[in-house]
């Protein structure tokens, strides 16, 4: 019988134990979500079972999946009293009364599957053994050793293999949406407070031309702006983003609407990227950590040369009463290391926008014979929120990288510093003089990485914009939008091109400022996509 739009099974009181009552419950699939037609779902499968236990929002630690998996197994294993009350409100379908009466019938059924096994261990066992078998007869499945409960999960090796996309989804979407933006937050203002410790927070070298420079890390807009300021924010967006797609926009638009299909649908889009997120990983954390490092700082810094711009990382070589050249091998390690972690984060966060893009496509696709335009309407409103959220993602993925090749530009510009370079160049469009451009000529690596950053954060938006926009009814606000980025993408290819370039910079980052607090550039309302449901 259905309850509170799941089926339900009255406990059968027919004296089964443990393992008969919970297999004739699984293999009937009481307590999962009833579909669209009003049938059930189906069976239950540890992965299931597990993830509908953990989403009991009481059940703040959830449960283990190699736990569940002993449930299912033809083996001596009970259940423990916590457990019992959560499978208890599985169940029960969340009605209280039902959930008592299921506690009481699976209490039972484990004090008989107790029983049993007293009994038949009693028969083999000595009366000196006796003592030690009733004490390991009331010991529930948690306390076994995890030598014990690899044997028993041996056939399941697959699902214990470590995941790395699904690990990465989690550090967006598990716990409080400020963990993430705050850890990245923190890492940068530990190198700062480091940067102050070992004296390069602020510091200057005299070049060959006269040329007195400011190369202080706190001075570095790629150190300080980047990662205290523009990537916790990217961050935030993504979390906020990726929670509104898997709590409540998926669920509106999706054919069923249960929330445990939806989370398993989701959960398979995640698997499907998983050699991405791989080659991701081992290109952030061996060519642009790693490898990066050795050539840029580990190698000049050992035998000088390398032909770069100097910098902090640098700095021993031309100021050792400042820093000594191990302290800046350890500073500058700790900094690539913290940089292509952070990195490797803001990639997988590009690629769940993809995948939320992706999947918001898909749903789209397979319900365009659909009855009823409340449901166009609907997906419609979804489709501009994500893309607001989208835009709002690759401005902040521009900005870090106009951040990045700021920094490397001004290295081997005739600036004294970054911002009197900006102004320089300001000064120099308008009245003439000095030229602030490119001085020397230096190799400049982060040229490269920036550009990586700003073309993936594109190509991000682009893909939405196609599979979102492409007949949909908010044309008007997604042109606005791909304006503004195409202005700050220019800008940012323009910096150090031509004299007055920072003029052009200030205009798009203007924009991109306003764009942040207002994606949508003016009031939109739902009715402006043919629906009277306010989506701005």
């Amino acid at each position: 019988m259905p309850k509170n739009g799941k089926l339900f099974l009255p406990p059968p009181k027919d004296g089964s134990d443990f393992k008969e009552l919970f297999k004739q419950l699984a293999a009937a699939g009481a307590g999962r979500p009833l579909g669209g037609d009003g049938f059930p779902a189906g069976p239950w499968t540890p992965e299931l079972l597990a993830e509908a236990i953990s989403q009991i929002d009481s059940n703040r630690t959830g449960v283990d999946l190699r736990t569940v998996q002993l449930w299912f197994q033809e083996n001596e294993k009970g259940i423990s009293t916590t457990n019992i009350r959560w499978l208890a409100r599985v169940f029960g379908c969340d009605d209280p009364v039902a959930t008592s009466e299921w506690q009481m019938e699976l209490s039972a059924a484990q004090s008989r599957l107790t029983a049993k096994r007293r009994g038949l261990k009693k028969a083999g066992s000595s009366p000196a053994a006796e003592v030690p078998n009733l004490a390991l007869n009331v010991v529930d499945e948690e306390m076994e050793s995890p030598a014990k409960l690899e044997r028993d999960t041996e056939a399941n090796q697959p699902s214990r293999r470590f995941n790395l996309a699904r690990r990465s989804e989690a550090l967006f979407s598990r716990g409080s949406p400020l963990d993430l933006p705050a850890s990245v937050f923190a890492g940068a203002t530990a190198l700062g407070f480091l940067s102050y410790i070992v004296g390069i927070h602020n510091a200057t070298y005299n070049r060959a031309d006269g040329l007195v420079k400011q190369v202080g890390f706190l001075w570095a807009p790629n150190w300080t702006f980047l990662f205290m300021v523009f990537l916790p924010l990217f961050f935030a967006f993504v979390i906020e983003l990726l929670l509104f797609w898997k709590n409540e926009g998926r669920l509106r638009i999706v054919a069923a609407g249960n929330r445990v299909e939806s989370d398993d649908a989701w959960a398979r889009n995640v698997d499907a990227s998983s050699y991405t997120y791989w080659a991701v990983f081992l290109i952030c954390v061996l060519f642009a950590g790693l490898f990066q490092w050795i050539g840029v700082c580990l190698i000049p810094l050992l035998k000088g040369g390398g032909n770069y711009a100097m910098d902090w990382g640098k700095l021993a070589l031309v100021q050792p009463e400042i820093i000594s050249v191990p302290m800046e091998i350890i500073f500058t390690g700790l900094a690539y290391l913290y940089m292509c972690l952070c990195f490797y984060l803001f990639f997988a966060g590009l690629i769940l926008l993809h995948t939320v893009v992706h999947d918001l496509w898909k749903i789209g696709e397979a319900s365009k014979n659909r009855a009823g335009g409340d449901y166009e309407y609907e997906l419609n409103g979804i489709a501009l929120l994500v893309m607001r959220g989208i835009f709002r993602c690759t401005i902040l993925g521009i900005l870090i990288a106009i951040c990045m090749k700021a920094q490397s530009s001004y290295l081997a510009s005739n600036g004294k510093n970054i911002v009197d370079w900006l102004l320089g160049d300001v000064t120099s469009a308008f009245y003439g003089g000095k030229d602030m451009g490119n001085g020397s000529s230096y190799r400049m690596p982060t040229h490269y990485s920036s550009l990586l950053v700003a073309i993936s954060t594109c190509i991000v938006f682009l893909y939405g914009s196609i599979r979102l926009g492409a007949g949909s009814r908010f044309h008007f606000p997604l042109w606005k939008m791909s304006a503004v980025v195409g202005l700050l993408f220019t800008s940012y290819l323009l910096i150090d091109a031509f004299t007055g370039f920072s003029i052009l910079l200030g205009i798009g980052v203007l924009f991109a400022m306003y764009g942040l607090i207002d994606p949508g550039f003016g009031r939109w309302r739902a009715r402006d996509l043919g629906s009277n449901q306010n989506v701005s």
